[in-house]
Formats: structure tokens, sequence, C-alpha cells
């Protein structure tokens, strides 16, 4: 936060000019739509031509490409990404000219002040799904609901969308603690677990910082919490506000019964302090999304949603792009992609796939970040002895440099029998020469993984 004396709240309002730097960003382009809608003059800058800001633009929202203090014109403040550095001559130019700069969660924070339901889902891992079922939810109950997702949703055809409702619902990262700038109503954290140590010194920092995300609810909202989750519990130690838990494991206010499986997913009623609330049978596999479905599910009891939402809700929910997707089929192997990037994600992953018939599992995994690798280096060696065969892509490097010399290469010599390739055209080279019918090959990562996958495809 820079040069702003003044809280963004004394900006969002009507008249008033905003210049959005990295406009056509996930998170940005349903800024700007927003701000448009609440009656702001908005424009923005973007380093590329995008379908984001083609839309934009199509709204009457001015977007320059390339960035340059002359697009600032005559703007009254400046939003910029946490991609955006000081050094941008766009940010470098408010700060000469005394415009304020804000962070991109302070103007969602100030944002959602306007809602009556501001239903923020938090946690090392799950955001993006659990907020997508939160999304299918109160679609269902014809609530109209504002929408932030971190990944396109079928649903709605993108990561947002810009409803009418009482209701916003936002996926809340506390990676630079960011969604402390929020104010949630309801605050869900479904898990707490060390990841992000490039910002956050350990695990207990973490902590800190969700009790803190918690605290933001007023007396009148909601904190759900996974009562399973060990760094969840952990972090809301000594809260005064009372915690409405989920889990499956320990005494909770909102569990699952009677647990079965259809078609390979699961099937089972949401009970909430012993009396069914819904009966839920998902399109999405794995023990883990039980979980999510019911942090879900906590949601909309405690906000007056009818079960029959979740149930409607849940039933047509078949996953986030990215999160376990489809892409399609080489040489009689299934292509799936998947965004895990941590080492209890990649776990969750390959137990989820373990019952559903592959004669062989095979995953090209991708790192996320030098730091990340360094400290989960261990556990990521144990969760790839599991598939068949691991094919290791080069550590994708994100915001960060290599200071450490750490690589894939040294995953790869700890692995049995895994294959180490520096480039996504060697992992692509690799898929192609393993596959066989009835394989299962997984290209796993937060980066771009993908495109190895969609590379393979293009093949068959």
């Amino acid at each position: 936060m820079m040069n702003n004396p003044n809280p963004i709240s004394e900006y969002i309002r009507p008249g008033k000019r905003a210049h959005l730097v990295g406009i056509g960003g996930v998170s940005m382009c349903p800024l700007a739509e927003v701000l448009h809608g609440m009656g702001l003059e908005v424009q923005g800058s973007d380093m590329t031509e995008s379908e984001s800001v083609l839309r934009l633009r199509q709204l009457g929202i001015p977007v320059t490409v390339g960035h340059n203090a002359d697009n600032l014109g005559d703007c009254d403040f400046v939003v910029r990404t946490a991609a955006v550095h000081d050094s941008n001559p766009e940010i470098a130019g408010a700060v000469a000219r005394g415009i304020p700069v804000y962070e991109r969660a302070q103007a969602w924070g100030a944002i959602m002040r306007g809602y009556p339901n501001a239903l923020c889902v938090s946690g090392t891992h799950g955001k993006t799904t659990t907020t997508s079922m939160c999304t299918h939810i109160f679609m269902a109950a014809r609530q109209d609901p504002t929408v932030m997702i971190g990944g396109t949703l079928p649903l709605i055809h993108s990561g947002y969308r810009v409803g009418k409702g009482d209701t916003i619902i936002l996926e809340s990262c506390e990676y630079c603690n960011s969604f402390l700038s929020f104010f949630p109503t309801v605050a869900v954290i479904l898990n707490v677990e060390a990841d992000h140590l490039d910002f956050f010194k350990d695990l207990a920092d973490i902590e800190h910082s969700f009790h803190r995300f918690a605290e933001l609810v007023p007396p009148a909202g909601h904190v759900i919490a996974n009562a399973d989750d060990q760094g969840a519990m952990e972090s809301l130690e000594g809260l005064a506000h009372p915690v409405f838990t989920f889990g499956l494991d320990h005494p909770a206010d909102c569990t699952a019964a009677h647990i079965a499986e259809a078609e390979g997913c699961p099937v089972f009623d949401v009970m909430v302090r012993g009396e069914r609330y819904a009966h839920v049978t998902l399109r999405v596999h794995g023990r883990h999304n039980i979980l999510n479905a019911l942090a879900a599910a906590s949601a909309a009891y405690l906000l007056g949603l009818p079960g029959s939402a979740v149930e409607e809700g849940l039933a047509g929910f078949t996953g986030a792009a990215r999160r376990f997707e489809r892409k399609g089929t080489y040489h009689g192997a299934d292509i799936y992609d998947d965004y895990a990037h941590h080492p209890d994600e990649l776990h969750a992953l390959l137990e989820s796939v373990k019952g559903l018939g592959y004669r062989r599992l095979i995953v090209a995994f991708q790192p996320h970040t030098y730091s990340r690798t360094i400290s989960f280096f261990d556990r990521f060696v144990e969760e790839l002895k599991t598939p068949d065969v691991a094919v290791l892509a080069e550590i994708y490097a994100a915001r960060e440099s290599n200071t450490t010399g750490i690589s894939s290469a040294d995953l790869c010599r700890n692995i049995p029998g895994s294959v180490y390739c520096s480039t996504l055209d060697k992992v692509t080279e690799e898929l192609a020469r393993l596959a066989r019918p009835g394989d299962l090959i997984l290209t796993v990562g937060a980066g771009d993984i993908y495109r190895a996958g969609e590379k393979l495809l293009e093949r068959a």
C-alpha cells in the first residue's frame, strides 16, 4: 500500500476515475466490470491483448496494451495486481503525481462492504473447488450472486460473474495477507498448512494470519472451519466468535452420513446437528470433495438456503477448470489435468484416482516455485512414488528467481523409475512414448504443464 492516506472506499463511488494496472487479469477483469457497474469511470492497461481485454472494451472500458505513465490520464486512483511492482512505470508515475495506489484486495474488500452477505472461502487448498460449489448452490437457489473464482467455472463460462443479488462469493487467498483486506460476513477456512513460505515465516505465522481473517467476521456473521484439519482448528484457538464446524472424522456441526458411491463418485446425506439437510450426489471424485461439499453446504445452511438448492447445485457441479479436468484421449490413454501444486493437494488427487480402474497411472508433474519445491522436497518425493511412472517437468518459476540451483532433476534422482524432462516439449514426447490403452495420464501443477497434455492431444 503506498501513497494512499485515505481509505479506498472514499474513491469507490460514481464519477471517480479508476485506472487498473493489469486489468486483463483473472481477478482484475471482474473488478473492472464491477466498478464500471457502480458508476465509476474505469480504464486500464495490460501487457497483452486477450479475450478479457476485448470484453472490457465491448463494455466501453478503454484498455491500453503496454505500461506507460501517460496511460494514467486524469485518473483519481490506481489499483494494481500483486504481480505489478513499484518499478512499473504507471505505478512510479502515479506516485510522482500524488495519485493514490491501492492493491486489488483492498478494492474487493471495499466492494464487498456493499453486500449483506460476503462469503469468503479460504484455505491452503480446495478454495477454487469450494467457491465453485458455493456458486452452483447459490445459483440453484436463484440468489443471483456476484462471484470471484480463481479459475474458470463452466456454469458461468468464466471465473467471475456480476449479479444483482445480496451475496458476493469470493475465493480468498492468504498469500501476502491479501484476505485481510476483505470484510467477510461468512469466513470459510478449509485447511491451514505450511505454504507460501517465501512470504510467511512458518506455519505459526500462517495460522496467525488465518486467525486474523476469522476475526474480521462481525458478531452477526459466521466462521466455518474444518474440524478434521489440525491447522484450521489451531488457527481458531482463542477466537471470541463461535465457530461452525464441518468434518468427517471429528465431531462437527455439519457432517456426512450414509456415504456410498455412484459411478465412482460420492453419494451421502448432509447432516446438520443430527438432522438431514440435503441428500447429495457428487459428480467429482474423492474424499476431499466430500469435505469441500460439506463446507459449501455449511455456508448455504447458515445463510438460510434450502437443502434442495444444495442438492440441485452440487448435482450440476462437474469441477472447475484444471481440477481433474478431462482433456481427451491419446492412443487409448485418458488425459486429465489438475492444478495440484502442494503435497496435500497432490496426495488427495492421487488417492482419488486409485479406484477408477485404470491399468497404469502416469503423472507429469511440474513443481511450482523454487521455494515450495525446497520446503516440501521430501513430501513431493514420497507422493510421486505413488504413480506407475512420474515424469518431472522443470520447476515453474512464477514470481521467483532460482538462487539455490534447485531443479526437478533433484526430485527425479530420488524417485525410482521417474523421468526428468527439461522442457515441456520433452514432456510431451515422453508422454507420447509412454501412452498405452487403459492408462490414466495426469498433467499436474499450477504452472503451464497443461500445455504438454494439450500438445499431446494435438497429435491424436
